[in-house]
């Protein structure tokens, strides 16, 4: 793969990351078939998986663009690099969300 497909996809799996758990929040708030808290339950380990994936795709992208003598895909490399540390951020606090959901479930 080159660089700016690399790119193509680290900003793809970026997106994902960081709209999943938002979609999962609309999903629940308008449909009645979804209820809220399993929605959560899917929702941050699929932006985990892809924000992982996604800081995965810019570093081989960001490496393909060292190596090369034409740097073409230097703004989409800096988005994938938001992107995904966004993602993975959002993941984490979710997650930390979740977690002390379920303390307070236990506890109480």
């Amino acid at each position: 793969m080159s660089g700016s497909r690399e790119a193509r996809l680290a900003v793809a799996l970026g997106a994902v990351a960081v709209l999943a758990i938002p979609v999962a929040g609309i999903a629940a708030a308008f449909t009645k078939s979804v209820q809220l808290l399993p929605a959560v339950y899917v929702a941050v380990p699929l932006a985990f998986a892809a924000g992982l994936a996604a800081v995965a795709a810019y570093r081989r992208a960001r490496s393909e663009l060292e190596r090369s003598v034409r740097r073409v895909a230097e703004r989409p490399i800096r988005a994938a690099r938001l992107l995904a540390l966004a993602g993975l951020y959002l993941a984490v606090t979710g997650a930390l969300a979740l977690g002390f959901y379920g303390l307070l479930h236990l506890t109480s």
